[in-house]
């Protein structure tokens, strides 16, 4: 019972990893808003958690949505502990910057970028309230290491999201609230094996730099969200998180 009594809002959780972290935080013990734009997707997570929970259906590139979601979680719960800002995308048509269109670029910025700033923009004041918490932002091991397969927007948004969380930690820290980037690497969602079975030489080419040859599974991941969202990293802020399993350490792997 690692977040026992405490409120965690994720975003993206209708499914891949932000349903993963409702199922895994609701087992430890919290109270879970589990937040998607598809409402049904998150209603079937909510059927899938041991512990409380409810669905709510927010764009978090919507400042309406986002207010609004943050409103009710503390009013149905009494309050909020941990921000677990998960929600992202990555569009088929996110490509070099050559090849990237200003509508591509935007979309994403929109979600990644804007819908992060917002979350911790009408977030973090809660946790306030509460004395403290821990926000806890989704970037990449994108956001530190450059590729020749571009994804320029995707790239872009998560080096965003890094440098927004550093900032935040400096600035909330004496007021209790951390605030940690976890940067995964590539993992095993519907959207990425969609991808590479489409095209198993792209999947080659990258798996081939993989220190461990593989893709995490996203509990593998989500661990180190539980990690950073209970009081045991409580003295973990500003951080790069990386559950990559070496990928940003290599240089030359076994094969």
């Amino acid at each position: 019972m690692r977040l026992e009594g405490k409120v965690c809002v994720i975003t993206g959780a209708g499914g891949g990893m932000g349903r993963e972290a409702a199922i895994l935080f609701t087992a430890e013990g919290a109270k879970v808003c589990a937040a998607d734009m598809n409402e049904e997707a998150a209603e079937e997570t909510v059927g899938l958690c041991s512990g409380e929970a409810f669905a709510f259906r927010a764009n978090v590139a919507e400042e309406d949505d986002v207010r609004g979601l943050m409103a009710a979680t503390a009013e149905r719960f009494g309050g909020i502990d941990v921000l677990y800002n998960n929600a992202g995308i990555s569009p088929d048509d996110d490509a070099s910057v050559l090849d990237t269109s200003v509508e591509a670029w935007d979309r994403v910025q929109a979600v990644n970028t804007r819908g992060v700033f917002l979350c911790c923009k009408h977030g973090i004041p809660y946790l306030l309230e509460r004395g403290g918490g821990s926000v806890i932002n989704v970037a990449s091991f994108v956001a530190i290491v450059g590729a020749a397969t571009s994804q320029i927007s995707y790239s872009a948004s998560k080096g965003a999201v890094l440098s927004m969380s550093r900032e935040l930690a400096v600035q909330f820290a004496r007021q209790g609230v951390r605030v940690n980037a976890l940067c995964p690497g590539p993992v095993e969602t519907p959207l990425l094996l969609n991808i590479f079975g489409d095209d198993p030489a792209a999947l080659e080419r990258r798996r081939i730099h993989w220190p461990t040859g593989r893709l995490a599974k996203p509990r593998e991941v989500v661990n180190g969200a539980l990690f950073l969202a209970s009081d045991e990293s409580s003295y973990v802020t500003g951080s790069t998180f990386l559950v990559d399993g070496g990928l940003t350490a290599a240089y030359v792997t076994p094969d």
